[in-house]
């Protein structure tokens, strides 16, 4: 399968739910770790939502980060007095480009993190621990970590 047809498929799956999330808040904005670049949010439901990145990921090679994920928020298990903490989970995908190298790394991305959503500002910001499992080439385990902001339009 070529690079192009997986980027294909990445950007399919990041947008899927945007027919049924028309009226949902989507949010854009930069995450800041491994990787770092831009970033998006969908909310397709009250608790769930599709985010990706199209990053760069400056660990060992330089490398094209491509990822989505869908995600579960749970908005009861922290309370905060202003705003909103949810604690999130899921699942998605990864495909990282190196420099250099002839084989593209693709695996799955289980990510947990917090989200804060302020009460009278458009923004939110999160910090998300991700243990990654990369199936193609080779099946190896690595984790990324990061923290963004992202501006949220209706």
């Amino acid at each position: 399968m070529g690079r192009l047809t997986l980027v294909f498929l990445l950007v399919v799956v990041c947008f899927s739910g945007y027919a049924v999330a028309q009226d949902r808040t989507f949010g854009l904005g930069v995450i800041i770790g491994e990787p770092t670049g831009p970033s998006f949010k969908l909310w397709t439901g009250s608790t769930t939502a599709i985010d990706g990145a199209v990053a760069w990921s400056l660990s060992k090679n330089n490398a094209l980060h491509l990822h989505a994920d869908y995600l579960y928020h749970n908005f009861s298990l922290i309370q905060v007095e202003k705003g909103k903490l949810p604690f999130y989970f899921g699942i998605g995908g990864r495909m990282k480009i190196e420099e250099g190298k002839k084989d593209d790394k693709i695996g799955v991305r289980i990510p947990v993190g917090l989200d804060y959503l302020f009460a009278d500002t458009p923004l939110d910001i999160f910090v998300e621990v991700v243990p990654v499992l990369d199936l193609v080439p080779d099946t190896d385990l690595d984790f990324n970590g990061a923290v963004g902001i992202r501006y949220l339009f209706k």
